[in-house]
């Protein structure tokens, strides 16, 4: 249960403008959870990010609503006003969050090496492994189940939930939240072929992981060939994203799930990627790009645009008929070029 907060100081936490329009409900009114319009009730506040809500609006019981001013005549409750709704709510959200956390101690079951350096404020579940030569820096949370390689080093105030491996010589930053199943420093893909059988190359770098990241449940992040696989500053990672060896992925980019992305391929800053989104490897991609859904990309793009590939959903009798025109292009296109040679011919006669 979260502490109740009056909508003054949600008003000032979110830097919103605060309209009571019931004798109910003012400055002083104290809310405990944020809910969606419908369930909402007189001791929760609520949200519109779009016009497709308003109608939800009309009936809402919700204490205050947190909307655009524009939508203010149609609110029958106290309002919050501000000109971007969708990120009030993501900072109400915060105030409310009943995520739960460890509890302020290291369980006794925990596998912890001799020479571990672990800082104030740590946190460590049941069953945790935490190999030789780790670093764990203050207020560090590790769930139960997690494995921490040798020589790895966590930042303050990080999380890993429970079941998170991390391989030896990797290096977490500040203020990151792993999330379970996640697998970050396994081995990246690396063979070369000999007479036909495969040779594995070791992987001898490792990961680096920036401050302020957020990486989703089952998703892995192999370690470098031989320099780190990095991932950048306020990255956010949705689940179930691979991330091959030596691959860099820019300052503040975001990835939605399914997205794969091919060794030594390097994301600018801030660029965008849509689910099932794949990169081959070895490219460029330059800042404040985006890939919309399940976009297939095998060039560097010249400049940062929004890029797509592939077809849009369709009927199969449809989806039938394309894939044969398909297969008929390459007899058109030779006999289309038969007809401009005819054309050029009969023009060149006439002259």
């Amino acid at each position: 249960m979260t502490q109740p907060v009056t909508l003054g100081e949600l008003a000032e936490k979110i830097d919103a403008t605060l309209v009571c329009k019931t004798a109910s409900a003012d400055a002083d009114t104290s809310v405990s959870k944020i809910a969606d319009l419908e369930q909402a009730g007189p001791d929760g506040v609520s949200f519109v990010s779009g016009k497709g809500f308003l109608e939800q609006l009309k009936s809402t019981h919700a204490a205050a609503v947190i909307l655009k001013p524009e939508w203010e005549e149609l609110c029958p409750v106290s309002c919050l006003l501000l000109d971007d709704p969708y990120l009030g709510y993501a900072k109400a959200a915060q105030l409310f969050d009943t995520t739960p956390e460890l509890d302020n101690k290291i369980h006794p079951s925990a596998q912890i090496a001799d020479n571990v350096s672990i800082a104030l404020g740590v946190r460590i579940g049941a069953n945790a492994v935490i190999d030789s030569g780790v670093t764990l820096e203050e207020n560090v949370q590790i769930g139960a189940g997690t494995v921490i390689g040798k020589n790895s080093v966590i930042g303050s105030g990080s999380t890993l939930k429970a079941n998170v491996t991390l391989y030896h010589n990797i290096h977490v930053g500040q203020r990151v939240l792993i999330h379970s199943g996640t697998i970050i420093g396994s081995d990246g893909f690396g063979f070369a072929n000999e007479a036909g059988c495969w040779l594995k190359i070791p992987q001898l770098g490792g990961v680096i992981i920036g401050h302020d990241v957020e990486i989703g449940a089952n998703c892995t992040i192999d370690r470098g060939a031989l320099k780190n696989t990095i991932i950048g500053d306020g990255v956010i990672m949705d689940n179930l994203i691979h991330i091959a060896h030596n691959v860099v992925v820019g300052e503040h980019s975001a990835m939605a799930a399914f997205v794969g992305i091919a060794g030594s391929s390097v994301l600018g800053e801030r660029c965008t990627l849509s689910g099932g989104v794949s990169v081959i490897g070895h490219l460029n991609i330059p800042a404040g790009t985006h890939f919309t859904v399940r976009t297939l990309v095998t060039k560097s793009p010249d400049k940062a645009d929004a890029y797509s590939s592939g077809s849009v959903m369709m009927t199969n009798r449809e989806w039938r008929k394309n894939v044969a025109r398909i297969k008929q292009l390459g007899d058109m296109a030779k006999r289309v070029k038969s007809l401009e040679k005819q054309l050029q011919q009969l023009q060149k006669n006439n002259s």
